[in-house]
């Protein structure tokens, strides 16, 4: 059933380069939802490393400041504009943004919801495996596609995309090597993982040692200058998988730079006749044709999902914090002490 009725919301607003203590809070009226929309109640949503990124405004084409940031949400359907099914009413599902979702609620289109299961899973774990847990799923059996029995090596194995991929790895029966600060190395192995301190200075050789003959894949999110030793490490036949550009985050200049270097290496490396492959993984790809895009989503959520219900899959939530403090919650996402994601969720 459509609605006219407008809704208070409240955003937190990303104003432009500020520390997290910058962030913004403003109240507005939000009109009800247009044709194939729903007023979608934030339920949870979360800080990535993409936000992080647009805080600097280092993000590969992040909207121009000011904006409200957050890259994916859960929530309750709670007023369906025209063209929709008004059953939706009531319902949770889960919606990948790229920005907006930092709000008490926000209007989207009722084409990019993907169900949620009805079941005890709270909020909050949901959110933890929308976007990380499609990307670790889609890195893993899309574009690596490694086989039971093959050994690879996950930098950043303690966060939020790197814990559910060791997850994943493991359950499909694969030898994982983690990265991880000292203090996460316990953690690390509660996943399966055999933990290597990525502050080692010889964290590289300290990898061949535990797996001389090479690796089957390496999953890289820091990139720079060190990209190179994770090509290094795979055996003929192996991938790497480039995901992000961590190591120049702080770097002054183009936030584009460094990701076209990235691509530069990785084609470079794909044109040598050893056998080894390099792929950037961008979630976006395929996007242009939505409908299949946002079918694949759905089936890989579904998934993933599925491996939570069933206890193969536990997501790892370093904190849950309300709307209100947003800025606490990006503080804490930034200090690279958590296990697993910070979650947002609205407040009492």
């Amino acid at each position: 059933m459509s609605t006219s009725v407008t809704t208070l919301v409240t955003e937190i607003v990303l104003p432009g380069r500020v520390e997290p203590s910058g962030l913004e809070t403003r109240t507005r009226d939000l009109p009800a939802p247009g044709a194939g929309q729903v007023l979608l109640r934030m339920d949870a949503t979360g800080v990535c490393f993409a936000e992080q990124q647009m805080r600097l405004g280092k993000y590969y084409n992040q909207p121009p400041f000011p904006f409200v940031p957050g890259y994916d949400v859960v929530g309750t359907v709670t007023a369906t504009g025209p063209d929709v099914d008004a059953g939706m009413t009531g319902r949770r599902f889960a919606a990948v943004t790229k920005v907006g979702a930092w709000a008490s609620h926000l209007l989207i289109d009722a084409a990019d919801l993907m169900p949620v299961p009805d079941d005890d899973m709270d909020a909050a774990t949901v959110e933890t495996v929308v976007v990380n847990g499609i990307t670790a799923w889609q890195m893993l059996h899309r574009t690596a596609k490694v086989r039971s029995g093959g050994t690879i090596v996950v930098l950043g194995a303690n966060g939020g995309v790197g814990s559910i991929l060791v997850q994943l790895a493991r359950h499909a029966g694969i030898t994982v090597i983690g990265t991880a600060s000292a203090r996460h190395h316990d953690s690390v192995r509660e996943l399966g993982a055999t933990p290597v301190d990525y502050r080692d200075p010889d964290m590289y050789d300290r990898i061949r040692e535990i797996a001389p003959d090479g690796v089957d894949a390496v999953f890289d999110h820091v990139g720079g200058p060190a990209v190179a030793e994770s090509w290094r490490l795979l055996r003929r036949g192996g991938t790497l998988v480039s995901y992000g550009t961590a190591a120049t985050k702080n770097e002054e200049g183009s936030s584009q730079l460094p990701v076209l270097k990235l691509f530069g290496q990785l084609a470079a490396w794909n044109s040598l006749p050893n056998g080894k492959s390099a792929h950037f993984y961008n979630f976006w790809a395929g996007s242009r044709c939505r409908t299949q895009w946002q079918r694949r989503l759905t089936e890989d959520l579904t998934q993933v999902l599925r491996l939570v219900a069933d206890g193969v899959l536990t997501p790892r939530i370093a904190a849950e914090i309300p709307l209100s403090d947003t800025a606490s919650a990006l503080e804490l996402a930034e200090s690279r002490t958590v296990l697993g994601k910070v979650v947002i969720i609205p407040d009492a």
